[in-house]
């Protein structure tokens, strides 16, 4: 919690100082302040931020039925902004504002929380777009007053890269990428794919993957139907009947050799020291001959591009399978660790989406990079360190 009371002048006083400082760093590297609109059309938030963001976000209907939401992240209406606006690409973009998110698991703590953070959109060079937004997030939670911290980095491309060149059936290597980070969903997911029916629950969807897709459809919604309504919880009943489809095609379809599935366990479980974790990944891919040389290669440069900053890489750990908890990244991704009065919390990340600005409507692939300070956390780790 904030070392500070919730609305009490000395904390009101020390984040405006503390936004100054991270907005100054901010506006010297070229990037331009914008403020969206708080409430937003919820439609944006729930296709592409993931199940995490979807069941904590405050929604509601205005008086002409339309569908909005208190924003829980900034990207994506800062991203939005910027495909309507039809302004020129590479775009340098920052915010500094309010974002709400219901904490189920924690009520104590504060449905609504500032965010400071920078969008690089449209940079071709990656290599240079994720070095300097790894160098701006850097340098800002620094100019905020607060050094120790540690980072931790992954990337979501080598886990891509691996399920492509195993043995993977087509129709299942986007589910894995997709859900690879999230434990005990992905751990239960590989055993239905490798094992195969094993109970009656799961030969009747075997039964219904085998039919053709529309008769699979009508006999879901059938059974569906039958149910009666239920609470169907943050899912639309479309989505209900997408998910039974599609674990009824894995039940009929081809098992997983079990050796694939080993090697993905296997590496799914490195973590650690980032330079001793990517001489392990080296290791268990040579083994299963895949070639990870580039992304691999990739991770090294921004090991060495942190390292500039003046960042030991005794601090900075990877877990290959971090994938922050939005669902629009894509590829690299990072976050900084500190320590406020009750122990450690996340002050900042940010990572990789390149498919996003697409989805809002641009009508191609944009590279696109950002990150996000969570300022009140930078200031309570701040002042648990005894900084100024």
């Amino acid at each position: 919690m904030p070392a500070f009371p919730t609305n009490g002048p000395d904390r009101i006083a020390a984040l405006d100082a503390q936004a100054r400082a991270i907005l100054g760093v901010f506006a010297t590297r070229g990037y331009a302040r914008h403020e969206p609109s708080v409430l937003q059309p919820a439609d944006i938030f729930l296709d592409r931020s993931g199940e995490e963001i979807r069941r904590r976000t405050f929604e509601l209907t205005d008086p002409s039925g339309r569908e909005l939401c208190l924003r829980p992240d900034l990207t994506i209406p800062i991203c939005r902004g910027q495909v309507e606006s039809g302004d020129p690409y590479p775009a340098r973009l920052c915010y500094n504002g309010l974002a709400f998110r219901h904490q189920p698991s924690e009520p104590q703590r504060p449905t609504q929380f500032y965010q400071a953070g920078a969008e690089l959109l449209g940079l071709e060079d990656r290599a240079a777009a994720e070095t300097e937004i790894m160098t701006l997030t850097v340098d800002a939670v620094r100019a905020a007053g607060l050094d120790g911290f540690e980072m931790k980095i992954g990337d979501l491309g080598l886990f891509s890269t691996l399920v492509d060149a195993l043995d993977v059936p087509v129709q299942w290597r986007g589910r894995l990428k997709r859900h690879f980070w999230r434990a005990g969903y992905f751990e239960a997911l590989l055993q239905r794919l490798t094992a195969g029916a094993a109970n009656d629950a799961q030969r009747l969807l075997a039964h219904l993957g085998g039919l053709a897709p529309g008769e699979a459809r009508s006999a879901v919604e059938g059974l569906l139907d039958m149910v009666g309504e239920a609470p169907l919880g943050a899912r639309t009943r479309e989505e209900i009947v997408e998910r039974l489809i599609e674990q009824a095609a894995d039940a009929a379809a081809l098992r997983l050799d079990p050796g694939v599935a080993r090697i993905i366990t296997d590496m799914l479980a490195v973590s650690g020291p980032a330079p001793e974790a990517l001489a392990q990944i080296r290791t268990l891919t040579k083994s299963a001959d895949t070639t990870l040389q580039a992304p691999l290669a990739a991770m090294e440069a921004r090991l060495a591009a942190l390292q500039s900053l003046g960042i030991d890489p005794a601090h900075v750990s990877f877990a290959a399978r971090f994938g922050r908890n939005m669902e629009y990244y894509t590829g690299f991704v990072f976050e900084l660790w500190a320590r406020d009065a009750e122990g450690p919390v996340q002050v900042a990340g940010g990572g990789r989406y390149d498919g996003l600005l697409e989805a809002l409507g641009a009508g191609r692939a944009i590279p696109a990079i950002g990150c996000a300070l969570r300022t009140e956390r930078v200031l309570a780790a701040r002042d648990a360190l005894g900084g100024a």
